[in-house]
């Protein structure tokens, strides 16, 4: 696929794609949700796929926000539609991938930013990056998921206090928040991605795939996680993941998975 604002490449297992606007501070519009969508799809099904990495093309940023041009003189009709389809085919897709993303915040990771990291199945940070939902600031709220995801990560009041303040916390107030999972130099950071990642492709991508599934349940209202854990784990003995893991723990062997 060719993309104007992101890249998209694979290496060994591993699809990692770069938001590429550094001219913007990597910046969200349209055009660009609409190809990280078309890319983290393509990745998604792709069979040998077996982790994505998202992260921001440059040093200063991971995504410093959303494009607040293109959105500047909506009315309240078109601020609700660009929410809804923003939290549609990005946002809440990535959170419900069956392929584990790994965010990689390199710099700022500011609104809309903050929100796809938080999309994405655990971050890790560069020890320059600064995090923060600026949104009240502009005298809007998040719209891509901020208000929800944030206080499930750090908890209500951190929240609270984040979104009201529309300040920024550094990397090491991240991780002791539990934002993020580890904070390392700049140019350690992909490199622990890949690291992160070749111990999760080690796995098996299905069951992978179905904890994923059941880990979300249980902030869906109405669901009831536990049944989706208990439903989730019966059907892993289907497949032919669970034949294989199980065959060569009792054969004393590493077992090589089938795939997605």
């Amino acid at each position: 696929m060719n993309f104007e604002n992101i890249l998209s490449t694979s290496n060994q297992g591993v699809a990692t794609i770069t938001i590429n606007r550094p001219s913007k501070l990597n910046a969200l519009n349209k055009a660009t949700i609409e190809e990280l969508h078309q890319a983290f799809k393509a990745a998604d099904q792709d069979k040998d796929i077996k982790v994505i990495v998202v992260t921001g093309s440059g040093e200063k940023a991971f995504v410093a926000g959303a494009d607040i041009s293109e959105f500047a003189n909506f009315d309240v009709e078109n601020g609700g539609k660009l929410a809804a389809k923003g939290q549609e085919i990005l946002f809440d897709y990535v959170q419900n991938l069956s392929t584990p993303v790994i965010a990689a915040v390199n710099g700022f990771a500011l609104g809309g930013g903050l929100e796809l990291a938080m999309s994405a199945h655990f971050r890790i940070a560069s020890d320059n990056a600064k995090m923060g939902l600026p949104e009240v600031s502009l005298g809007v709220i998040p719209g891509y998921g901020g208000t929800q995801r944030l206080p499930q990560l750090i908890g209500k009041g951190r929240a609270m206090e984040m979104i009201m303040t529309a300040g920024m916390i550094d990397a090491q107030t991240a991780l002791s928040y539990g934002l993020v999972n580890h904070v390392v130099a700049q140019e350690e950071l992909l490199p622990l991605a890949e690291k992160i990642a070749g111990k999760i492709m080690k796995n098996s991508s299905v069951a992978i795939g179905k904890a994923i599934e059941a880990v979300n349940s249980n902030y869906k209202d109405g669901v009831n996680g536990f049944e989706v854990e208990i439903e989730q784990f019966g059907a892993c003995f289907g497949t032919e993941d669970f034949k294989e893991g199980t065959t060569a723990f009792l054969e004393k062997r590493k077992a090589d998975f089938p795939g997605k």
